[in-house]
C-alpha cells in the first residue's frame, strides 16, 4: 500500500491539474473577442462563448470590446481661413470591426484617433472662413468622418460619425456677433412693424371704400323706392279719375249734373291758391239760375 504521503501528494497534484484546467477555460462575453497569443505569436481571435487555451503556451493578449464606442476629444485650438482662433471639441463615434488590427495596428489607438482627429480638424477649418465655419458643420462633420474612418481601416477600427461638439470664437468675436445678431433681428422687427401698419392703413382704406359703396348703394335704393312710390300714388289715381269717369259714362248723367260736378270742383280749386279762375259760360248760367231760386225762396 502506498503511504499516506504519496496519496496526499498525488491528491495535490490532481487538484493543481484541474484547477489549472479550469483556469484556461474562458468565457467571451456577447460584442467581445479576445486576441490570443501563442508562444508569443498572434495565434487567433475569439468570439462569443467558451474556450480553453493551452496553459502557459497561449495567452489572451487583448480583450476587445466590439461595441460601439464614443469618445469626446477637449477642444482643440484651430485657426480659420481669416486669420480668426477658435476652439472645437469634437465626439467621435467607432467601433472595432477587426481585433487583430486594433491589437497590433498602432500603439494606443484611441490617442491616435484623437491626433488624426486634431490635424484634420485644422485642416479643414483653415480652409474656411469664420462665417462658413460657424454655419457648415455638417459639411465639417462628413469631411472629418470620411478621412477618419479611411486612416483607421488600418486599425481595425470603422468611424461611424463625428459631432462637432462646440465651436467657441474669442470673445470678442462673440460679442460683435450678438450685435450683429440683435441688429439683424431689431431691423427684421422694424420690417414686421411697417408692413403691420401698411396692412392695418389697407384694411381701413378698403372698409371705408366699402362703407362708402354701401351708402351710395342705400341712397340709390332709397330714391329708386320714392320715385316708385310717387309713380304709383300716380298711377293710382289716374286710376281713379278712370274708374269714375267710367261711373259717370255708365250713369248718363244730364248736362246739368255734369255742370254741377264742374262747379264743385272749381270751389275745390278756388280754395287753393289760385288768384284768377275762368269759368265757363254753362257753368256761369247755372250759377246766376242757382242765385236767383235763392232769392225766391227767401222772400217767401
Amino acid at each position: 500500500m502506498p503511504e499516506p504521503m504519496s496519496v496526499v501528494l498525488i491528491l495535490v497534484l490532481v487538484l493543481i491539474v484541474i484547477v489549472v484546467l479550469i483556469s484556461n477555460i474562458k468565457i467571451v462575453p456577447q460584442a467581445s473577442s479576445y486576441v490570443v497569443e501563442r508562444l508569443g505569436a498572434y495565434h487567433g481571435s475569439w468570439g462569443t462563448g467558451p474556450h480553453a487555451k493551452i496553459p502557459f503556451i497561449d495567452k489572451i493578449a487583448k480583450k476587445v470590446s466590439l461595441k460601439e464606442q464614443v469618445i469626446d476629444f477637449p477642444p482643440q485650438p484651430v485657426i480659420t481661413k481669416d486669420n480668426v482662433t477658435m476652439q472645437i471639441d469634437t465626439v467621435v463615434y467607432f467601433q472595432i470591426t477587426d481585433p487583430k488590427l486594433y491589437a497590433y495596428g498602432v500603439e494606443r489607438p484611441i490617442s491616435a484617433i484623437e491626433n488624426l482627429t486634431a490635424t484634420t480638424l485644422r485642416n479643414i477649418i483653415g480652409e474656411l472662413e469664420l462665417d462658413h465655419t460657424l454655419t457648415s458643420r455638417d459639411v465639417i462633420n462628413t469631411k472629418i468622418r470620411s478621412i477618419l474612418d479611411e486612416a483607421t481601416d488600418a486599425w481595425g477600427i470603422k468611424v461611424n460619425r463625428v459631432e462637432l461638439k462646440n465651436i467657441l470664437p474669442p470673445p470678442e468675436i462673440q460679442d460683435s456677433m450678438e450685435k450683429q445678431m440683435k441688429a439683424e433681428r431689431e431691423r427684421r422687427a422694424s420690417i414686421l412693424d411697417a408692413e403691420g401698419q401698411k396692412r392695418s392703413a389697407i384694411l381701413i382704406a378698403e372698409g371705408e371704400k366699402e362703407s362708402a359703396i354701401l351708402r351710395a348703394d342705400a341712397a340709390k335704393q332709397a330714391k329708386i323706392l320714392e320715385a316708385e312710390g310717387e309713380a304709383q300714388a300716380i298711377l293710382n289715381v289716374q286710376k281713379a279719375l278712370a274708374e269714375s269717369l267710367k261711373m259717370l259714362n255708365e250713369a248718363a248723367p244730364s248736362d246739368s249734373v255734369i255742370a254741377l260736378k264742374g262747379l264743385e270742383a272749381f270751389e275745390k280749386a278756388a280754395d287753393g291758391k289760385a288768384t284768377k279762375i275762368i269759368i265757363p259760360s254753362e257753368i256761369q248760367s247755372l250759377a246766376g239760375l242757382a242765385a236767383s231760386l235763392k232769392e225766391l225762396m227767401s222772400e217767401k
